[in-house]
């Protein structure tokens, strides 16, 4: 599921896209803001997909093989360690996988089965693969293992695969990375005995309207927010704050004031990391010291209320 640090990447985004196009529509960038969270799910799907569509082309090849007029004892005798693996036919076997597939028509890997070769041409040539068919040992914590791999060492990395997803969404080159470890989490935790059932996009209802409601707060604020800015940063102008950095400065402050159940230790810290990852070197410095007097002064004028022990 998609957790609040993945949640405020994307209010962020959403809120640099609207004031780099100068476009003041706000029901529309945060209509379209749910649509590029709810699609994360869609490329969630995909990777989980692309396992059983690969074990699919296995079994075909070897059908073929075995249909050849010349063939050998290794076509006949063929290795069907992987087109039995457990995980990967616990997968292929989910009715919820399956409705949501037929529900929201991601017939991908029908349609682009170049990509299906391709990953499946890339398992042939590993080591972890030839291992896995030489071991003798049958079981479901051999064949998770051997997913995992699988997924972590051939689909995450594959550039091609990177490439195929970034034509067909542009939001999803940002959410990649953080789709790939929820894969990777969600094959690590699967059961023996159970369902593979798809979890849900949010933890809880909270989370949904958190990005909603940060959204809104942090564009329909903004002109109140910049004189606070301003006031903790007086050796700097405006427009000599880096654009994403007085972005997250701003969603930080409609954190402080709308959001009672999160301490403001936490707010600071989210936005310092994301200032990591999507400003400059020196942005998380900066972040972190402007944000501390202004939570500072909202505690001691009494604007920051928080419900719960040690939130503030």
């Amino acid at each position: 599921m998609i957790n609040r640090r993945h949640i405020r990447v994307k209010v962020m985004q959403s809120v640099y896209a609207m004031l780099q196009s100068h476009d003041d529509d706000v029901i529309n960038e945060e209509k379209f803001l749910k649509h590029s969270v709810l699609k994360m799910f869609d490329l969630y799907v995909l990777n989980i997909q692309l396992l059983v569509a690969v074990q699919k082309l296995a079994a075909k090849k070897i059908a073929l093989s075995k249909n050849k007029i010349l063939a050998t004892a290794s076509d006949l005798n063929p290795n069907i360690k992987f087109i039995q693996n457990k995980l990967i036919h616990t997968i292929s076997e989910s009715i919820s996988l399956e409705g949501y597939v037929e529900l929201n028509k991601l017939n991908n890997w029908e349609e682009d089965d170049e990509y299906v070769k391709i990953i499946f041409e890339a398992l042939l040539k590993s080591d972890f693969y030839e291992t896995y068919l030489a071991n003798k040992e049958d079981s479901f914590k051999i064949d998770k293992d051997f997913v995992v791999d699988f997924f972590r060492e051939i689909i995450a990395p594959n550039e091609k695969l990177a490439e195929y997803y970034e034509d067909h969404m542009i939001s999803w080159v940002d959410d990649i990375p953080f789709v790939n470890t929820w894969v990777v989490k969600t094959l690590s935790k699967q059961k023996p005995t159970g369902l593979f059932v798809l979890g849900s996009l949010y933890k809880d209802k909270d989370d949904e309207e958190f990005v909603s409601k940060l959204f809104r707060k942090t564009v329909l604020k903004q002109a109140d927010y910049e004189p606070m800015i301003a006031e903790k940063t007086p050796n700097w102008e405006s427009d000599r704050i880096a654009g994403i950095d007085m972005i997250l400065i701003k969603m930080a402050i409609a954190e402080f004031l709308n959001f009672s159940s999160i301490p403001t230790k936490v707010t600071i810290n989210e936005y310092i990391e994301i200032s990591k990852d999507y400003s400059t070197s020196r942005s998380s410095f900066f972040i972190n010291g402007v944000l501390d007097k202004i939570a500072k002064e909202f505690i001691a004028d009494k604007k920051i209320v928080k419900i719960g022990r040690g939130l503030i």
